[in-house]
């Protein structure tokens, strides 16, 4: 049977013994009995042996009163446990006369549903073990199992002094895993039988009704497995009409397949004690001996007693040996979470330094996606394959925090990169955008060691259905488990859940500060702006009335003041145009900061067209000058009123700052390619470009595309990104006024040279180009010319 076939084949065995009902078996073990009391105490079932044991059969008690059987001080004991909880047991002495003499039993009384069960198992003795007897047998056992603190001595001790007080054959302690398979990890046994210690057990061996029994009642005691069964009379409960709920009982009897299962094994009585750990079964105490064997009650409780100290202990001998991991975690999560909550770049905050994002969960690799965006760290399955890992989990998984140490049984496709990748933990950080964290762990080939083949359990019946059937054989049998790596511990899962609410938390943190300061700043943009659009609206009116006053004073009182004062009134008149030059240029700057974008389809050559045509008018005592576009422009989607305003100003600026005989402007763009390959030259490496090309002219002229709306070319700009660029040969600007230039009232020259100006021009074509969320920049060699660059998105 192939591995997949026996996974399958286990599951649908274990479903189908699952169903079986083995808390209601019907009947007892033979050494006590059992009495069903409604809860008036009258005798409903009764176990088919009490003939045995007192000297009266079924007939004679079933419609009894309790009182029948034992004396009523006794009876008010069993009353007591009719306010107790289901499944809370009592125990008592209780004396009894049959035909032939007084006997002596441990009685046993617990609640169900349906009814009060009570027991009674024979004892030699009426007196209970007094409470210092219990202590001198036990104290030192728990004295022993306390002084250490290594969980592997911990656990023999537990075995050993277990061992001591029943003096069976074998005890062992036997631990599940995550699958509910389990091994022995204790063990104290006579020297001539085979060890079990090491090998592993498929969880086919204890079954979930089984293990659920364990965790409600936590001692089970079967001292002869070839003794017959004893049925209940009547079967079912003549109350309820089912059969008798025999979770807690102590006499219960046991399955065929439980029988079998211990008798290939060579054991004839057993003695299993729970461990429960965090309220969980952790593991059994499992004691076997070779022969039939009887326990007296007293020495089983006290066993059940080590039992729950075991359990108790074993909390902080697992806490102990952990504890230092869970402290080192904690710590790289303190530091780890510290620095990306204070850090700018994200990314770099959670894999710089490397190390710290694969120590939290003592991974190998690990990849952090965000969006498309995928980072690598460590020794980790390629990008291409990292970005397929994800897209299968967005589809196979749903939780925030998914790990598996066998990632090749669940993702085929994981097989190519096993040796980096047999293990996964991934972390979801945001269901909304596709944010991940995984952690991969490689592939450890282990060598497992199991009491028997673990298959041969797995029974193929006639009608294809699966079913459990006991092992004969408990050899030593090997398997090579592959594809599977280190498993993650919950501490590290634990670790990977802090980091993910942390990160949520910082995000949200940030997100909130952001969002506080966006509101901030668009607040205060819209006051400056109206402040702006204020202030330079209602300064105009008095600037205007000091220019005309200056002017009156000029005209009409020139005759009457000396020349200081007329050259006083000239500078007053020279100062108020200025000014209000200023003015209209913020005016105009707040007016693009609250302006809505007007965006159409507008063929740039008929818009240059316009501009050179308002240049050359504003020119006529300039002689000619030279504009150069070496290839029509194309049709964009923009504000037509303000990029014409944008072409106006840097064609303006490369004529204005041009002090060269032979004056030239060229306009032109670049596609995304080209303009990667010219991003990098300068106005040097673009000199040569216009002379002599197709479309130079002399004068204010220029060429136009013969067929501007072409489907062809309007599809063409449409997809690619366009970089349009205007080049003079002009006077160039210092590498150190690159960026300063484009600041509002900058000017690099003082008013006399150059024609003046107020130093608002490029500070309004940045906000512009900014309006088309594109961006501008400049490159310029002194004394060779200028190149802006601009885009329109």
């Amino acid at each position: 049977m192939s591995q997949p076939e026996y996974t399958t084949a286990q599951a649908t065995a274990l479903t189908n013994h699952d169903r079986k009902p083995i808390h209601i078996p019907g009947s007892i073990q033979p050494h006590g009995i059992l009495l069903a009391l409604s809860t008036q105490l009258e005798i409903l079932q009764v176990s088919n042996n009490t003939q045995v044991y007192l000297g009266k059969g079924p007939e004679d008690l079933l419609g009894r009163p309790l009182s029948y059987l034992i004396d009523p001080r006794q009876v008010e004991i069993v009353k007591q446990c009719l306010v107790k909880k289901i499944g809370s047991a009592q125990a008592f002495k209780v004396s009894i006369n049959t035909l032939s003499e007084k006997r002596y039993f441990d009685a046993i009384v617990h609640r169900t549903e349906e009814a009060v069960i009570l027991e009674l198992e024979p004892t030699d003795s009426e007196s209970e073990v007094s409470f210092l007897s219990f202590h001198a047998l036990a104290g030192e056992a728990i004295a022993k199992m306390q002084s250490t603190s290594n969980l592997g001595e911990f656990l023999h001790l537990v075995a050993q002094e277990v061992q001591k007080i029943i003096g069976f054959d074998r005890v062992m302690v036997y631990q599940f895993d995550e699958s509910e398979a389990g091994s022995v990890v204790a063990e104290v046994k006579r020297e001539d039988l085979s060890p079990y210690l090491g090998l592993h057990y498929p969880a086919t061996d204890i079954p979930a009704q089984a293990r659920e029994l364990y965790t409600r009642c936590f001692l089970r005691f079967l001292p002869d497995l070839t003794a017959e069964p004893v049925k209940l009379v009547p079967t079912e409960n003549p109350t309820t009409h089912q059969d008798l709920d025999l979770s807690y009982c102590l006499l219960r009897s046991f399955d065929w397949c439980c029988t079998e299962y211990h008798q290939n094994m060579g054991v004839k009585a057993l003695l299993v004690i729970s461990i429960i750990q965090e309220q969980k079964l952790w593991g059994l105490i499992s004691c076997h001996h070779q022969t039939p064997k009887y326990i007296s009650y007293e020495v089983r409780k006290m066993c059940e007693f080590l039992g729950q100290i075991a359990s108790s202990e074993l909390a902080h001998k697992i806490s102990h040996s952990e504890w230092d991991y869970k402290v080192k975690l904690k710590s790289l999560q303190s530091e780890f979470l510290e620095s990306i909550s204070q850090a700018d770049n994200f990314i770099d905050a959670l894999i710089k330094p490397e190390i710290r994002l694969l120590d939290l969960v003592s991974a190998s690799g690990a990849a952090v996606c965000l969006d498309n965006e995928i980072n690598l760290v460590g020794t980790t399955p390629n990008i291409d394959e990292v970005q397929a890992l994800i897209e299968w989990a967005d589809t196979q998984v749903s939780d925030n925090l998914f790990s598996t140490d066998s990632l090749p049984k669940l993702n085929s496709e994981a097989l190519i990169f096993k040796d980096t990748a047999s293990g996964l933990l991934l972390m979801r950080i945001s269901k909304i955008r596709r944010y991940y964290i995984l952690w991969f762990r490689p592939e450890v080939i282990q060598t497992v060691h199991w009491a028997g083949n673990p298959q041969e359990s797995i029974q193929a019946q006639a009608d294809g259905s699966y079913t459990l059937s006991p092992r004969k054989s408990f050899e030593q049998w090997q398997e090579t488990v592959r594809l599977t790596s280190l498993p993650w511990k919950a501490c590290e899962l634990d670790s990977a859940i802090a980091l993910r609410n942390a990160i949520v938390g910082i995000v949200l943190s940030k997100a909130d500060e952001l969002a506080k300061i966006n509101l901030e700043l668009e607040r205060s943009n819209q006051e400056l702006a109206s402040f702006a659009y204020a202030a330079s609206h209602d300064l105009k009116e008095p600037l205007r009335g000091i220019y005309n006053f200056s002017t009156v004073l000029l005209e009409d009182y020139a005759q009457v003041l000396d020349d200081d004062g007329i050259e006083c009134l000239q500078t007053v008149v020279a100062l108020s145009v200025r000014m209000e030059t200023l003015i209209n240029a913020l005016l105009r700057l707040s007016q693009l900061g609250q302006a809505q974008l007007r965006l159409q389809a507008t063929d740039l050559n008929e818009l240059l067209n316009q501009v050179i045509d308002v240049f050359r008018a504003s020119r006529q005592d300039s002689g000619l000058v030279d504009i150069r576009i070496p290839r029509p422009l194309p049709t964009v989607l923009c504000d037509r009123v303000l990029v014409n305003e944008v072409f106006s100003n840097l064609l303006g600026n490369a004529f204005k700052y041009n002090d060269k005989a032979e004056q030239w402007v060229e306009i032109g763009y670049f596609s995304q390619e080209e303009a990667e390959g010219q991003g990098s030259r300068g106005a040097e490496g673009q000199r040569g470009m216009g002379a002599g090309e197709q479309g130079e002219t002399r004068g204010i002229t220029h060429t136009q595309c013969p067929m501007p709306t072409c489907p062809e070319r309007s599809r063409r700009d449409a997809q690619s990104p366009i970089t349009f660029y205007i080049r003079d040969n002009g006077i160039g600007i210092p590498h150190h006024h690159l960026e300063t230039i484009f600041r509002l009232f900058k000017r690099l020259h003082s008013q006399e040279k150059y024609g003046g100006g107020a130093g608002a021009g490029l500070a309004i074509v940045k906000k512009i180009v900014e309006l088309h969320n594109g961006k501008i920049w400049v490159k310029s060699t002194v004394g060779v010319g200028s190149m802006f660059y601009f885009t329109l998105e």
